[in-house]
């Protein structure tokens, strides 16, 4: 009798380290794109936006908002996982060390080669996190879960990922070419960095 055929994530062990390695990652390529000033992706923009409007810094907010999504988690009847919780914490915490830690350049095309450096290290954090499959961010988890409850997976994420870079704009987050780089290359660039992350049997 043949057996079933499951995923393969590798050793915990190797899971846990793919999993920190990609969420360090995220942060820095967050990080690198808000100091770009060129405009990050939808969600960067809205906690950009609250920083400026309301205080505190952008790390800080990828936080709190983080949490908030996990509270729309409940009714949605989605279960988090570590990665989930992690990816609430540490993204933030990287994300503000990059800001804090790497000077705005001035040049323009530093400042191109800074946003364009932090849209492939993201594509690439992608790939670890989620291929070490230990539960989805938070704000994937808000869009799988408004797709149990009748939107399609397109339509969720676009309704979502509008209104958050609405309101981000509207709250004075960097809106601007960098963002629309974003959403044309971080899906190709994360379906080219996922074969490449996988363990290795």
């Amino acid at each position: 009798m043949s057996e079933v055929s499951l995923p393969t994530f590798g050793s915990l062990p190797n899971r846990l380290l793919r999993l920190y390695a990609g969420l360090a990652l995220y942060g820095v390529g967050i990080g690198l794109q808000i100091e770009s000033h060129l405009g990050g992706s939808p969600w960067d923009v809205f906690h950009q936006g609250l920083s400026i409007h309301l205080g505190l810094s952008v790390g800080t907010w990828i936080i709190l908002v983080g949490a908030a999504v996990m509270l729309l988690w409940i009714p949605l009847k989605q279960k988090p996982g570590i990665g989930t919780i992690s990816n609430v914490v540490f993204v933030g915490l990287f994300a503000d060390a990059v800001i804090w830690l790497v000077p705005t350049p001035e040049p323009m095309v530093a400042r191109w080669a800074c946003l364009l450096l932090g849209v492939v290290v993201t594509g690439a954090a992608t790939g670890l996190y989620i291929g070490a499959g230990l539960g989805a961010g938070p704000r994937d988890g808000l869009m799988t879960g408004l797709n149990r409850f009748g939107l399609s997976i397109r339509s969720a994420r676009t309704i979502i990922e509008i209104t958050v870079l609405a309101v981000g704009w509207l709250l004075g987050g960097t809106v601007g070419l960098g963002t629309l780089v974003f959403a044309l290359a971080i899906g190709p660039l994360t379906q080219f960095f996922m074969p490449l992350m996988r363990p290795r049997s």
